[in-house]
């Protein structure tokens, strides 16, 4: 663990424990919508599906990869992962990204648009909680967020909400995430 570390958020006024449960449900969140988005991705079939296939494949990478980036801080400031499979799932922050009954294309583009909402809800909360405080932390979750808020408007444009701005990113995965998986 990084004392100075954890000291330094503590004495700047931010619940280490309670940021501490934030960032590991979050760590959930992503290893578990990183099975489930799998599960969805075999799903996405038809020329319809196959159209979405590699955005939710990016997008499917990009929260591994946000896993990955969250896992030293938790540590960093004193926290761990539970040892158990089942707990770590069951802490998620958002609930699980599972395949619909009837797994039309519209309906996985709603779970995975769901799934999106809840991640940058998440996200935006730590870095709220964060903001001028914990500048490591602060900097990793807004990073996460903005790959966050990039893959709910991939999502909600197949469902016609509306034109987002965003375009898909070719040959690059965790733009803004890849620097903290070095």
């Amino acid at each position: 663990m990084a004392r100075v570390a954890r000291e330094m958020v503590e004495k700047a006024g931010v619940d280490v424990d309670k940021l501490l449960e934030l960032l590991i449900k979050n760590a959930a969140a992503e290893l578990t919508t990183y099975y489930y988005y799998t599960i969805l991705r075999a799903n996405l079939i038809g020329l319809e599906g196959e159209t979405i296939k590699e955005i939710a494949e990016v997008a499917r990478i990009e929260d591994r990869n946000h896993f990955e980036a969250l896992v030293p801080r938790i540590y960093e400031l004193g926290g761990k992962l539970p040892d158990c499979m089942k707990e770590f799932h069951d802490l998620s922050a958002c609930p699980p990204a599972r395949l619909p009954d009837k797994p039309t294309v519209q309906e996985i583009l709603r779970v995975l648009v769901a799934a999106e909402r809840c991640a940058v809800k998440g996200y935006t909360e730590i870095c709220n909680m964060t903001a001028g405080k914990d500048h490591r932390t602060y900097e990793l979750s807004l990073a996460i967020l903005n790959e966050e808020i990039e893959h709910e408007s991939w999502f909600s444009e197949f469902l016609g909400e509306g034109p987002s701005g965003h375009f898909m990113r070719r040959g690059e995965t965790s733009p803004f995430v890849s620097k903290f998986l070095k």
